[in-house]
């Protein structure tokens, strides 16, 4: 199955403590590209970026606070097209779980995901972010109706 993204993408950003900073810097000098999409972020990322940028972002609870699951389910439910989170693989999280599945939805659901700056400029920079695109929805009906007869 596929699913038509249009020009205007729906983009989620997250970004770790240690690595605010650089998602905010990162949005800064993509501010013009960012502008044309919606933005949707966990609650404290989503506070600085709409302070710093001057543009509208959904916000969901913090990370640790459910922040991340809110992603998720947006993710799960085809709301998000693409998928910005700068993470620290050198610090231990509380909420490590939650990020862990975060970026398995991520996966799962077929969506872009950038989890550094140079990964992220490749694909902000991409003529596709700018362009409807066909993207292919994974079919999971056979492995609900294995867990359904298994039930």
């Amino acid at each position: 199955m596929e699913q038509t993204i249009s020009p205007r993408k729906r983009i989620g950003l997250v970004a770790h403590d240690n690595k605010k900073a650089d998602l905010i810097e990162w949005s800064k000098f993509n501010q013009r590209l960012l502008a044309v999409h919606d933005l949707v972020a966990t609650g404290t990322t989503g506070t600085l970026l709409e302070e710093e940028l001057g543009l509208g972002v959904v916000k969901l609870q913090s990370g640790p606070l459910g922040g991340d699951q809110q992603l998720g389910a947006l993710i799960a439910e085809g709301e998000v097209d693409f998928l910005v989170f700068f993470w620290d693989p050198l610090e231990p999280q509380p909420h490590d779980p939650d990020v862990k599945a975060l970026l398995r939805l991520a996966v799962v659901w077929n969506i872009p995901v950038a989890c550094n700056r140079a990964s992220a400029d490749f694909m902000i920079s991409s003529p596709l972010m700018t362009s409807d695109y066909e993207r292919r929805v994974p079919d999971y009906a056979g492995y609900v109706n294995r867990l359904d007869a298994d039930a």
